[in-house]
């Protein structure tokens, strides 16, 4: 790609950002695609079409961050529930000591089935993040070998 731009082969460069497939081909090639407008600044073209692509990378995981929030207030709110089961059989069995069981077995089953799902989604959520920003950073090195190249700016004499 570098090679290609030092050329000032554009249709090479673009061809390649077509072929390679990811995120910083896209947003190179938004570039490229742009570079023949006049009165465009580059860098500030680079910039937009880097934080829109670093948008849609990190779109929803914010979703995956609301469920390992919630999962353990949902086995919370079932450990609750389980113990206000097990509080009213024992008001109403008077005297069976294993009454009880029962409702906090419910209790402790709701509250692993949270923390379960809350340290997958932890886990995934952390794998996602990692790669999303490691695409950034891809994203980024390439954007700034991009301006390197053609100067940050199209209307320049």
């Amino acid at each position: 790609f570098c090679a290609a731009l030092a050329a000032g082969d554009d249709a090479r460069a673009a061809e390649l950002c077509r072929t390679s497939g990811g995120a910083a081909g896209e947003v190179l090639l938004t570039a490229l695609e742009e570079r023949t407008h006049k009165n465009v600044r580059q860098e500030e073209l680079v910039q937009a079409a880097a934080k829109k692509k670093a948008l849609a990378l990190r779109r929803y995981l914010e979703y995956l961050s609301v469920i390992v929030t919630m999962a353990p207030l949902l086995g919370l709110l079932g450990t609750v529930i389980g113990m206000i089961s097990s509080f009213s059989v024992l008001s109403v069995a008077e005297g069976e000591p294993f009454a009880i069981t029962g409702g906090v077995g419910e209790a402790l089953v709701a509250t692993a089935s949270g923390l379960l799902v809350a340290i997958l989604a932890l886990s995934l959520y952390a794998y996602l993040s990692h790669r999303a920003n490691g695409i950034i950073a891809d994203v980024e090195y390439s954007a700034t070998m991009y301006l390197a190249h053609v100067g940050g700016e199209r209307g320049e004499a």
